[in-house]
């Protein structure tokens, strides 16, 4: 009984010092807000990459469906130096505790912004892609800094391996 104890004990610790029962790290992301302005520099600074950019949100059924493709896309890829995701998120600024414990829930260690510009998203639509209606989830496909894809539709873990495959 003193072993059982001990051993659920020293899993609590390392859970809570963000390791797992075998020693590896899972801390998930915190989002950071951004506007659009900010958003495009940071793209902007990938501009040497195969670059997925995904904008979701944490109330979109679809959006959160697809969501565990994109993270194992993201898992396989993630060690090549010429590839990188970035999942936007479209949930309100004054939600940021929930998307956050939502990406610690999901163990999301992707590079996460949220985008706070509801103001000016009749800008930023159009300048992310001219067909973009701004439903979601939609993705963006950058490589060497120019767009080579918009899909605004769900996709799945084939179709975004065969992209980066192509792209990769």
């Amino acid at each position: 009984m003193k072993h059982l104890l001990f051993a659920g004990l020293l899993f609590s610790i390392l859970n809570c010092n963000g390791q797992s029962a075998s020693g590896n790290s899972h801390y998930a992301q915190e989002a950071t807000i951004v506007d659009f302005p900010k958003l495009k520099n940071i793209l902007e600074k990938e501009k040497d990459k195969f670059l997925i950019v995904n904008f979701w949100a944490t109330w979109c059924a679809p959006c959160v469906e697809e969501l565990p493709a994109f993270i194992e896309i993201d898992e396989k890829y993630k060690k090549f130096s010429n590839y990188k995701m970035i999942l936007i998120s479209l949930d309100r600024a004054r939600n940021i505790r929930f998307l956050n414990n939502f990406l610690n829930k999901k163990s999301i260690t992707t590079e996460v912004y949220l985008l706070d510009d509801i103001k000016n998203m009749n800008t930023w639509i159009p300048a992310i892609d001219s067909s973009w209606s701004g439903t979601i989830p939609a993705t963006v496909f950058y490589k060497n800094g120019k767009k080579i894809l918009f899909r605004e539709e769900q996709m799945n873990e084939t179709e975004l391996e065969t992209i980066v495959k192509e792209n990769l």
